[in-house]
């Protein structure tokens, strides 16, 4: 089956929704802990960003956005989770119009869908949030368990962007169960930490299953294909044309 390319450059001028600098743009400090199963406790430090613009609100209620950082930003740091991606451009200053999520994975573990979960939910109740917009992206470590997570759960999405990484264990098995769910995958072609092809195969077999997600590949990028995407205003528009009824 062919593969589709889309090579993306676009220079990074600033959100089409908000450009000022807002003095109520902050993130909120906080942490979740809770035993969900015999083996299973979460205990998440995370970020939370209320928007200060209430332009994409409706009934009342924003969209969310949750983002997974890689495996460099774990442990209880949150200044690390402003390292990269949608905390670091709400950090500069920028209006984000979605309330966003950023939790912190601990020390020597992965990205855990259960616990997530259970996160999530956690929001949800506590937080004016749209429940037919809620978005998930993640890079590297944090595009595994966007993966892992949207299969898992493949109704509690509107849509995903996983970067820069791939799934060992589920896409294989279970590609119909997010064969509808909009995908926009992104990798750079020159990575040498995660292979393009991990990328590549998971979404052959995705639209071998009838799904139309989009792959962009950045032909001189290595492994930090991060950078550009969330820079890139259009991901966040893209987000914003989907939404569901689960």
């Amino acid at each position: 089956m062919n593969q589709t390319y889309f090579f993306l450059f676009i220079l990074f001028t600033g959100f089409p929704f908000a450009l000022k600098a807002q003095s109520q743009n902050i993130q909120s400090e906080n942490r979740f802990s809770k035993k969900v199963q015999l083996e299973i406790e979460v205990d998440y430090p995370y970020l939370l960003h209320i928007p200060s613009s209430d332009e994409t609100v409706i009934n009342g209620n924003w969209p969310l956005l949750v983002f997974l950082h890689g495996s460099g930003e774990r442990g209880v740091d949150y200044d690390l989770l402003k390292k990269h991606g949608p905390p670091k451009i709400i950090a500069s200053g920028k209006d984000f119009p979605f309330i966003t999520l950023s939790p912190q994975c601990p020390l020597n573990q992965r990205w855990d869908p259960i616990a997530l979960n259970e996160l999530l939910k956690e929001i949800i109740h506590n937080h004016p949030v749209d429940k037919s917009r809620i978005y998930l992206t993640g890079l590297s470590m944090g595009a595994y368990g966007t993966w892992d997570w949207a299969i898992q759960y493949p109704n509690t999405f509107a849509a995903i962007a996983p970067i820069c990484g791939g799934d060992d264990r589920n896409a294989w098995n279970a590609p119909q169960t997010i064969s509808e769910l909009p995908i926009w995958a992104f990798h750079g072609a020159m990575d040498n930490v995660v292979p393009v092809q991990n990328t590549i195969n998971i979404v052959k077999r995705l639209r071998e299953n009838g799904s139309d997600v989009k792959l962009t590949i950045y032909p001189m990028a290595g492994h930090d294909s991060w950078t550009e995407t969330y820079n890139n205003p259009k991901l966040y528009e893209w987000f914003l044309e989907h939404s569901n009824s689960n």
